[in-house]
């Protein structure tokens, strides 16, 4: 049984967002829902009134109301949602003019930049004249390789204006890595900053967009933020302009295109660890609505709020994060190492930021435990209220470490979702209870279940995560498909007309979530499927243990578990360690979890966005090739797990 860690106060569920909604639907539908559950089950039974009420109470700007909310609530995919509506996303964003801070934004050195919603207008609006006059157009790319930085934010604000489409890479990409996300879309425009700084080292970009360029030859104009040079030298840069050079500093109003709910917005990137990335299209009034739900009703996201997430412009939760602009909130922009100058570095910031909503990756939690850091005993935290955390499967003993070493008065929402839908399938409730190792909620319209190996909805076991009813921020296509095949396999062939996520869940009696991490990537001894998560969730708590990867070998017609191990400094695997994982593992998950065999690496492989990649290992180990190794964070460590004759007997 879970254990129960927080449960918000009766004044505190009565202050939520998501309590006024709750009441705005009791009194417009003649319900009288009390609880999240009610509300749930009504919203993915009542798609239509559910969305409208959505887009009322999330206050969506449109210049032409809809006409009809959805065509047909059971296609999948393909459901033409709030036709005939005209509207512009960047224009729902800037809707704040006043001298409220907007942005903040501090890198590695600590400084501070600031700016309020009245300047960010007014860059947006110099940046988006620029691009006009540059000949971008509604449909045009226009893509940033740039830290997580106001140009950022500012570059893609100016392109939505216009109805361009944005899409971004982490400056920390190769340059194979860019190539095969950017040279897919042939965009016009790039963004770009001279370099980065990472564990206090400026890392130089010009020559990385140098070489980006001689493959992309649809690049017209480079523009050129200054970052680690004052002055950068642009020599080296094709078309290349010094970002105060190209801004249009006389433009002091914005002409925001009005376009349908359904024009491009964003071109969002899988993994690609297994051939070029998916190029996902995403549509303006999908992404807009759908983030603003999530932000609003399951974060209760409010104008006085200061909300962070540590992510780079390559990650979805950037463009989750921007959405907030729409709040009136305002966010703080990090770039560079978490723990540089030490552990504790967010912290602080958070700290002197007043943060309200600190959201972060499960990676870094375990991360930050294994420090020995305590941030609640060592800062003032008190403005604190939610801390998010995606990315992996969060530990039940993480969760418990957030009570006893962040705070104890404090709603955490581990969320799920993914690039594909630019949101989450799984959110916090904070009208709701947390416990441990689960997560709150399905999020409010989504239909979703685990469904066993015969395709059935099931409560208390673990099975595949689908969503069985249309949500606005399917993709809209994906790039260079023109028949559909590619998205279509991508969700809908394993069940027609039902999105499979690839996600291994289970959905609790209480309605919340655990999760066990890729189903692609879940274990079958004996024809038994189990999840990585809860191997996992032990080794994290072995001082020993630095990392791990714990695949499936075919052997002897049956799969048996292989666990790679990263040893921690002066740690050696020793019969005793082996002994204790799997005594460990044996008792506290179940003994089909206990590994075959445990063998010592120097490494452990990760995409850039820090995710585990157990399917290439997987293919490593069993001889077969990893094609775009290109996708990965440390390519070098799939060496290690080559040619292992202990993989042999």
């Amino acid at each position: 049984m879970a254990k129960l860690l927080w449960q918000p106060s009766k004044e505190r569920i009565e202050n939520t967002n998501m309590y006024r909604f709750m009441q705005e639907v009791n009194s417009t539908q003649g319900t009288s829902f009390t609880t999240y559950n009610d509300l749930y089950a009504w919203s993915v039974e009542n798609l239509v009134p559910f969305w409208e009420k959505a887009w009322d109470f999330l206050d969506i700007k449109a210049s032409k109301p809809y006409d009809r909310v959805i065509d047909d609530p059971e296609k999948m995919p393909g459901a033409d949602w709030f036709a005939g509506a005209r509207l512009n996303f960047a224009e729902n964003l800037l809707r704040h003019r006043n001298d409220d801070i907007a942005l903040i934004f501090r890198g590695e050195d600590r400084v501070r930049r600031t700016l309020t919603y009245n300047g960010l207008y007014l860059e947006v609006a110099s940046i988006a004249a620029a691009l006009r006059k540059a000949g971008v157009k509604p449909g045009d790319r226009v893509v940033g390789f740039i830290p997580n930085m106001p140009e950022a934010i500012i570059a893609m604000l100016a392109a939505a204006s216009i109805g361009a489409v944005w899409s971004s890479c982490s400056p920390d990409f190769g340059i194979k890595g860019v190539l095969d996300r950017f040279g897919q879309t042939r965009p016009k425009v790039l963004f770009t900053a001279d370099g980065y700084v990472f564990k206090g080292k400026p890392l130089d970009s010009l020559e990385k967009i140098a070489g980006i360029l001689k493959e992309i030859p649809s690049i017209e104009t480079v523009v050129v933020v200054p970052y680690i040079n004052k002055t950068p030298d642009l020599t080296v840069i094709p078309n290349g302009i010094h970002y105060r050079d190209f801004k249009e500093d006389d433009a002091t109003e914005i002409e925001f295109e009005q376009l349908p709910f359904d024009h491009p917005l964003y071109i969002m990137y899988s993994s690609g660890t297994t051939g070029l990335p998916k190029c996902m299209v995403q549509s303006a009034g999908g992404v807009l609505l759908h983030q603003l739900k999530e932000l609003v009703l399951h974060t209760d996201l409010k104008p006085e709020d200061t909300i962070f997430y540590f992510t780079t412009c390559g990650w979805m939760m950037w463009n989750w994060l921007t959405t907030s602009l729409a709040t009136g909130a305002g966010l703080v922009l990090f770039d560079g190492n978490p723990f540089h100058p030490g552990p504790d570095a967010l912290w602080q910031m958070a700290q002197d930021e007043k943060i309200t909503v600190f959201g972060t990756s499960a990676g870094y939690i375990a991360a930050l435990k294994n420090a020995g850091v305590k941030p609640g005993k060592s800062f003032d935290l008190s403005p604190l209220k939610a801390l998010l955390s995606t990315g992996s499967p969060l530990s039940r003993e993480d969760f418990q470490f957030i009570y006893d070493e962040v705070k104890s008065d404090l709603q955490l929402a581990s969320i799920s979702g993914g690039s594909d839908l630019n949101g989450c399938f799984a959110l916090g409730n904070p009208m709701g209870p947390v416990y441990a190792g689960e997560l709150q909620c399905r999020g409010l319209g989504m239909k979703v279940f685990a469904y066993d190996d015969g395709g059935t909805p099931v409560v208390g076991q673990q099975g595949e995560l689908v969503c069985t009813a249309p949500f606005p921020s399917m993709p809209i296509a994906f790039w260079n498909d023109e028949d559909g095949s590619r998205y279509h396999s991508a969700y809908f062939d394993q069940y027609p007309g039902i999105w499979a996520h690839g996600d291994f869940i289970e959905v609790t009696e209480r309605g919340g979530l655990v999760m066990y991490g890729r189903s692609d990537a879940t274990l079958n001894p004996g024809g038994v499927r189990i999840g990585t998560a809860e191997i996992y969730r032990r080794l994290e708590q072995m001082p020993e243990l630095a990392d791990s990867v714990v695949v499936g070998q075919n052997w002897q017609n049956d799969v048996r578990v292989i666990l790679f191990v990263k040893l921690a400094n002066g740690a050696e695997l020793s019969e005793d360690l082996i002994k204790k994982i799997k005594t460990d593992i044996r008792t506290h998950a179940s003994p089909r979890h206990v590994p075959a065999k445990i063998l010592a690496v120097p490494d452990i492989p990760y995409t850039l966005n820090m995710k585990k990649v157990e399917l290439a290992v997987r293919k490593v180990i069993h001889g077969q090739e990893v094609k775009n190794k290109d996708a990965l964070k440390n390519p070098e460590a799939l060496d290690y797990f080559a040619d292992l004759e202990e993989l042999n007997s």
